[in-house]
């Protein structure tokens, strides 16, 4: 049966909309400001308008409706369970009854990798790992072609994974984690000061800094550490990067390729192969579409 659906991600600042055809092809696309902060029906009511503004321009009364968030679902993903600290308002809101739509909730790393799988740059592929490397690291696992959520809806939070046990502890309280170790939130820390993020300590090493060269091939030697411990753990296919880190390209990936060839264990000569995430900033937009459809038709 054809459906239309229409993700919803809603980030810290810009809320974005997208409508999808069973094909996967974009109808149309649209971007709000979030405006958190304010009172929470400020941003409910904007997602209503969103809903009702891409449905009249597509001409269509009916769709089904997922929404990509921060934050841990519930067990239905019928909404957020826990997002602790933003976004007031978010846990335990009922979506379908306030948009008189079925509405399917996924966190937002989630919905990410579900684009990048369905569409991007894992397309095709049935076991894949994906983190997003930017202010913090976050991540998503798909086993056997379907998202994997684990438990209380908490699977995929790589960001959180110990790599040095002396290090200090992170938000979740794990000392030493990937997010500590790579994470922009912990640059001005780890270069005592020196570089106010990844982007201009990149841009002291390619002026020859050999401080900044040291951080930064100590960073990717943690994150290549931290991907052949999933590999081992969990043999994707493919892990996909994203987020802002990756912008270094060449910077990041070949030095990451270098050490993944000394960490990973590679029986039988298979290795996981890794790539850019290709798909934009309309991926949790379009994965939570492409999950709310597949939820449908299930």
């Amino acid at each position: 049966m054809s459906v239309t659906a229409i993700g919803i991600d809603l980030g810290g600042t810009r809320i974005k909309a997208v409508a999808i055809d069973t094909n996967g092809s974009t109808l149309h696309r649209l971007y709000h400001p979030t405006n958190d902060g304010d009172d929470d029906k400020v941003w409910k009511n904007a997602i209503a308008g969103m809903v009702l503004e891409v449905k009249n321009k597509i001409n269509i009364s009916d769709a089904v409706i997922g929404i990509s968030a921060p934050g841990l679902p519930n067990a239905d993903n019928s909404a957020i369970a826990f997002m602790p600290g933003r976004l007031q308002g978010l846990e335990d809101f009922n979506w379908t009854e306030f948009l008189s739509a079925k509405t399917y909730v996924l966190n937002d790393a989630v919905s990410a990798m579900m684009a990048e799988a369905r569409f991007g740059a894992a397309k095709n592929k049935k076991n894949v790992v994906m983190l997003t490397l930017g202010t913090g690291v976050g991540g998503a696992i798909m086993i056997d072609g379907k998202p994997y959520q684990g438990a209380f809806n908490k699977a995929g939070h790589i960001g959180h994974m110990v790599i040095d046990d002396e290090g200090d502890c992170d938000v979740t309280g794990m000392p030493g984690s990937l997010e500590e170790c790579i994470g922009n939130c912990t640059i001005i820390k780890r270069s005592q000061g020196k570089f106010s993020s990844t982007h201009v300590m990149l841009l002291a090493c390619k002026k020859g800094d050999v401080f900044a060269k040291e951080l930064w091939l100590k960073s990717v030697k943690q994150l290549a550490i931290g991907i052949s411990s999933i590999t081992n753990i969990l043999s994707p296919e493919v892990v996909v990067l994203g987020g802002g880190i990756t912008e270094a390209n060449n910077d990041l990936f070949d030095p990451l390729n270098e050490y993944m060839a000394q960490y990973e264990w590679r029986a039988g000569g298979n290795k996981t192969t890794i790539v850019k995430a290709i798909y934009g900033d309309l991926a949790g937009a379009a994965g939570v579409a492409t999950f709310a459809m597949e939820m449908h038709n299930s």
